[in-house]
C-alpha cells in the first residue's frame, strides 16, 4: 500500500516536472534571450515598493512599444493619411491625434495583460473561452492578419517598383518582400535587441523621409495648428474620418503587444517590479506613438498642401501617389518621388516583419503549437504571402482594381476588431486573471466606451460599404446570414464577459430607442 502511494507521489512529481519543463521550453522557444532587468539587493517579499525612476532602466525597457507602433505606420495607415490630406485638407488632424490617444490606451491595456500574467492574449483566450469559441477567435485573428499583411506587402512592392524605376513589377516586389521572414529569423537568433535595433532604423528612415517631404512642400503652419486644435467635420469628409480612426486599431497588434512585453525578465511575484515594468512600458509606448503621430502628421499635411481641392484629390492612393508627387513637385537633387518610395519601403518592410512576429504568437497561443521558430515563421508567413502573390498577379498594377481590393481589405480588418477588443477588455478587468493589477471601474468604463466608439465607427464603414457594394439576391442573402452569425458571436462574447458595464448597456439601448422614435 505504502509502495503504491509512493509510486503515485513519484508519478505526480514527474508530471509536475514535465509540465514545468514544457512551460520553460515553450517560453524559451518564443524568447531565447530575455533581457534581464538589473535589480538592487532587496528582500524576497511579495509586496515591494516601486523602485525609483531610472533612465538606465527606461532604456532597458525600450523596444516593445516601438515594435507595436509600426502598426500605426503601415502602408494602410499611410494611404489613409494621404487620402485624408488630399480630400479633407488639414481639418482631420485633430481626429488623428485623438485616434492615436485611443489606440495608445488600448495598447497599454494589452501590455498590462502581458506583464501582469506573464502570458500573451492569444494564450489567455485559449484558456478563457470554450474550444469552439477559441477556434473562431483564432480564425478571425488570422483573417485580420492576412488582410493587413496583403496591404503591407503590396505597399512594399509598390515602393520597390518606384525605386526600380518601374523595372520590377508588383508581383516581383511581393516575392522580394517575402524574404523578410528570413531576415526576421536571422536577427532574432542574435537576440531581441538586434531585432529592436532594426525597427529603430526603419522608423528613423520613415521619420527622415517624410520630414524631408514636409520641409520640401512647406505646409501652412497656421492651418496645421488649427487642424490639430479645432475639431471640424463635414458630411463630405465622413468617410475619411472613419478611415483615420479605423486604421489605428489593428487586431493583430493587440495580440502582439501583450507578447512583446514578455521579452523582459520580470518576477511576477514581486508586485513592485510588475508595477515598475508597467510604468516604464507606459512611458515607452507613449513616446513611440507620439513619434508615429508626428510621422502620420507629416504625410497628411504634405498631401493636404499639394492636392487638397485639386482634381486629383479623389483619385489619389498608394499606387499613384508617387507619380502625383513627381508631377507636382518635380525632381531636384533628391527627387520627392524617391524620398516617398524610401519611406514607403521602410513602412512596408517593418510592418511585414511585425506581421510575421504577430502570426507566430497568434497561431502558437490559440492552437498551443510547439514548433520550431523557423517552421512557425514559414507557416504563418505562407498564410499571407500565398494569397498576396495571387492578388498581385490578378490585380497587377490596375489602380481601380487595387482601390477595390484595398476597400475590401479594410472591411475585412474592420470586421475583426471586436474579436480582439472584447476578449482584451474581458480579461484585463478579471481579478482571477489579473490579480491586483486588474483595471478599476473608472478605467473599465472608459475602455469599454472607447471600444464601443471604435466598433460603431467601423460599423458605419461596413454599412456604407455593403450598401454600395452588395448587389444580387444570392449575395445579399449570404451577407445577411453572415451578419446575423457575426452579431450573434459578438453578443456571446459580451455576455461571456461579466465585466461589461451595465450602465453602458442602458445608455446604448436608450440611444437605439431614441433613434427608432
Amino acid at each position: 500500500m505504502n509502495v503504491e502511494m509512493q509510486d503515485d507521489k513519484e508519478d505526480s512529481k514527474n508530471d509536475d516536472e514535465t509540465n514545468r519543463l514544457l512551460s520553460e521550453s515553450h517560453e524559451s522557444d518564443e524568447y531565447e534571450e530575455k533581457i534581464l532587468i538589473a535589480e538592487a539587493e532587496e528582500s524576497d517579499g511579495e509586496d515591494l515598493a516601486v523602485p525609483p525612476f531610472s533612465w538606465k532602466k527606461l532604456w532597458m525597457f525600450t523596444g516593445p512599444g516601438f515594435l507595436m507602433s509600426i502598426a500605426f505606420l503601415d502602408p494602410g495607415n499611410l494611404e489613409g493619411d494621404l487620402q485624408a490630406g488630399a480630400i479633407a485638407g488639414y481639418s482631420l488632424l485633430w481626429l488623428l491625434l485623438w485616434a492615436t490617444i485611443m489606440g495608445l490606451m488600448i495598447q497599454l491595456l494589452s501590455a498590462r495583460v502581458g506583464v501582469a500574467t506573464g502570458r500573451h492574449l492569444a494564450e489567455l483566450c485559449r484558456e478563457e473561452y470554450p474550444g469552439w469559441a477559441g477556434y473562431v477567435l483564432w480564425v478571425m485573428a488570422e483573417l485580420a492578419l492576412i488582410g493587413a499583411d496583403i496591404q503591407e506587402v503590396i505597399g512594399s512592392a509598390i515602393a520597390i517598383q518606384i525605386l526600380s524605376n518601374g523595372y520590377l513589377p508588383i508581383w516581383a516586389g511581393v516575392i522580394i518582400t517575402a524574404s523578410d521572414c528570413f531576415i526576421f529569423l536571422f536577427l532574432e537568433n542574435y537576440g531581441v535587441r538586434k531585432l529592436e535595433a532594426l525597427f529603430a532604423v526603419l522608423i528613423a528612415t520613415m521619420g527622415v523621409s517624410f520630414a524631408w517631404m514636409f520641409g520640401e512642400t512647406k505646409p501652412s503652419g497656421k492651418d496645421l495648428l488649427m487642424g490639430i486644435l479645432v475639431p471640424r467635420l463635414s458630411s463630405k469628409t465622413i468617410r475619411q474620418a472613419v478611415g483615420v480612426v479605423g486604421c489605428v486599431i489593428m487586431p493583430h497588434n493587440v495580440f502582439l503587444h501583450s507578447a512583446l512585453v514578455q521579452s523582459r525578465k520580470i518576477d511576477p511575484k514581486k508586485k513592485g517590479r510588475v508595477q515598475e515594468a508597467l510604468n516604464y512600458y507606459s512611458i515607452e509606448s507613449s513616446v513611440a506613438l507620439s513619434i508615429s503621430f508626428i510621422i502620420n502628421l507629416f504625410v497628411t499635411t504634405v498631401f493636404a498642401k499639394g492636392f487638397y481641392g485639386s482634381k486629383q484629390a479623389n483619385s489619389i492612393g498608394l499606387i499613384n501617389a508617387g507619380q502625383y508627387l513627381e508631377e507636382k513637385y518635380g525632381g531636384g537633387i533628391f527627387p520627392i518621388l524617391y524620398i516617398w518610395g524610401i519611406g514607403l519601403l521602410a513602412a512596408g518592410q517593418s510592418s511585414t516583419i511585425t506581421g510575421t512576429y504577430a502570426g507566430q504568437f497568434i497561431m502558437g497561443g490559440f492552437l498551443n503549437l510547439r514548433l520550431k521558430k523557423w517552421l512557425r515563421a514559414v507557416i504563418t508567413r505562407s498564410f499571407a504571402i500565398v494569397p498576396t502573390i495571387a492578388v498581385a498577379l490578378v490585380f497587377k498594377t490596375s489602380e481601380a482594381s487595387l482601390d477595390i481590393l484595398n476597400e475590401w481589405l479594410n472591411v475585412l480588418q474592420s470586421i475583426q476588431i471586436p474579436f480582439a477588443l472584447i476578449p482584451l477588455l474581458t480579461l484585463v478587468a478579471k481579478e482571477q486573471v489579473m490579480g491586483v493589477f486588474k483595471i478599476g471601474p473608472v478605467l473599465e468604463r472608459v475602455a469599454w466606451s472607447v471600444a464601443a466608439l471604435v466598433m460603431m465607427i467601423n460599423g458605419y464603414l461596413l454599412i456604407d460599404f455593403f450598401v454600395s457594394e452588395v448587389t444580387g439576391l444570392l449575395f445579399g442573402l449570404a451577407v445577411a446570414t453572415g451578419t446575423v452569425a457575426y452579431i450573434a458571436f459578438i453578443v456571446y462574447l459580451i455576455l461571456h464577459s461579466d465585466t461589461f458595464p451595465s450602465d453602458l448597456i442602458t445608455l446604448i439601448s436608450k440611444r437605439f430607442t431614441s433613434t427608432g422614435n
